[in-house]
Parts: C-alpha cells; structure tokens; sequence
C-alpha cells in the first residue's frame, strides 16, 4: 500500500450514537454528523435508552434513511445501547458518538487518518493532548487516575483511557461481548482490546466539557466502577 493510500476493503463507517435525555442538543450532533467530511460511506445508527424528556420525539422527525434509530424501553446505560448498536451496525470501521456536543464530528478524520493507513486498529481520540475546554478538576483528578491505572495494569501508554471517541477495525470487536451496561463500557472494552494484544493508537481532539449543570451525568461512583472493571478484566482468565 502506497503511502496515504485508503485501505480498499474499508468502505463504511458506522456510528453509533447512544442517547439518554439529550432533547436540547441531539439535532445539532446529528447535523454535525451529516456535515462530518470523511472519505468512507456513513451508517448512523442512534440508540435512545428510555428518554423521559421528549428526546424521542426529535429523533423521530430527524431519522431518515441516513439515520436509523432504536429506542430501548427504558433506561439501561451508554453500554447496553452501546451493546445495541453493535449487533446492528453494518461498517467495516466502527465509532462512538455521544450526543452531549462534549466530542466534534469533525475530529472524525483525524480518528479515521492512522486506520485507513493502515498504522492502527484501534484508535483512540485523547482529550488531553488536544485543544480543550477544561473538564472539572474532579473529572480530571479521576480520568488521570484511571488512565494511570490502566497503564500499569496492562502496561499500555495510553493518555485518556475514558475518552469517549472510540474507533475501531469491526474486526478488532469480533469474539469481543460488553457485558457492562453502564459507563463502565469505556474500562471495559480498552481491557479487553489490550488483553487481546491490540495496540492502542491516540490522536488530539478538541473537548468542551459540560458542568453538572449543563447535564453532565457520569458521577464518582461511575470512577469507583471503571477501577473495578479495570482489576476485573485484567486478572479475569478469559475475557
């Protein structure tokens, strides 16, 4: 393969988007995803866990045959409609997008860059070696920690283990089940990646973090069970 050559058997990107309560902004991701520039064709697939606040009603006017949606009928977690999409996504290439406007479509090419080279398979994109609007200093202290901690139980050399852009070869994710329903998916699925002797390739995004104000959900009882899931899965015989 030439250099800057697109692999030729990665043809579609997948793109699922896990929602819950997201009624202010899921139109504008959505119409940032339709603008996103990438050189592969789109499958957006939006799961809505149980929305309460008229989430569901927005979806249903926005889907149309670029965007498919599903809701779940009740709230379950980012990794049970995470779990959701990957058993209908239909992309050689696979991506996360939350809809909270914290992650930018437009970072897609920079995800998408080291895998259509044929440099990765699994990409990460780091918020902390990117432009950004600083996260709280409780989220910070908890992604470092946590972060840390994956390091030195799966001697990686990852930067921001809880990022949430996540991208994937499908082929990486074959033989791989979430079990976790919650935020820990984000733990999980980098262990069992790195168990499965994957390297993990990271690139600087933009960040905009959200305040608790704003409608930022995860909490610190969602740190205490990423470090859970952390231990589980490294010392787990099978994963």
């Amino acid at each position: 393969m030439e250099p800057g050559e697109r692999r030729p058997e990665l043809r579609m990107l997948s793109v699922i988007v896990p929602v819950f309560n997201e009624r202010v902004t899921i139109a504008e991701i959505l119409r940032r995803i339709r603008a996103a520039q990438v050189p592969l064709d789109l499958d957006v697939f939006v799961v809505d866990d149980g929305s309460s606040d008229g989430t569901g009603k927005v979806l249903q006017a926005l889907q149309d045959s670029t965007v498919r949606v599903v809701s779940h009928a009740g709230n379950q977690g980012k990794g049970a409609a995470v779990r959701t999409g990957l058993a209908m996504v239909r992309g050689d290439v696979v991506l996360v997008q939350d809809a909270d406007l914290e992650y930018d479509p437009d970072d897609w090419s920079k995800l998408l860059d080291p895998l259509l080279k044929g440099k990765a398979q699994v990409v990460y994109g780091s918020r902390f070696t990117g432009e950004r609007k600083n996260m709280l200093p409780s989220h910070w202290m908890g992604n470092r920690f946590l972060t840390l901690v994956t390091n030195v139980l799966y001697r990686s050399t990852l930067s921001d283990m809880e990022t949430c852009y996540k991208l994937f070869d499908r082929r990486v994710l074959e033989g791989i089940t979430i079990e976790s329903d919650r935020f820990e998916f984000e733990p999980e699925i980098t262990a069992k990646v790195l168990r499965r002797g994957y390297r993990i390739y990271e690139v600087p995004i933009s960040y905009a973090g959200r305040e608790l104000d704003e409608g930022k959900k995860i909490g610190w009882r969602d740190g205490i069970g990423a470090l859970v899931t952390l231990v589980r899965y490294r010392f787990r015989r099978h994963v």
